[in-house]
């Protein structure tokens, strides 16, 4: 049973650079706040990685 991951938008993307936009975007998140289920994958992870000063993230079954 693959495990899931909730992510949390919980700083805004103002004043981000367009490469974190973007990141944040793939993830599914639009809004602050806004919490989206995703698969736990390596791709997953990095994009994680790449804006863990903006997210949180929780594991979900």
């Amino acid at each position: 049973m693959a495990n899931k991951l909730a992510i949390t938008l919980k700083r805004s993307l103002i004043g981000r650079p367009e490469k974190q936009r973007t990141t944040v975007q793939t993830l599914g998140l639009k809004k602050r706040e806004q919490t989206v289920i995703q698969d736990d994958t390596p791709a997953v992870r990095g994009m994680i990685n790449q804006v863990k000063h903006l997210v949180e993230v929780k594991e979900v079954q």
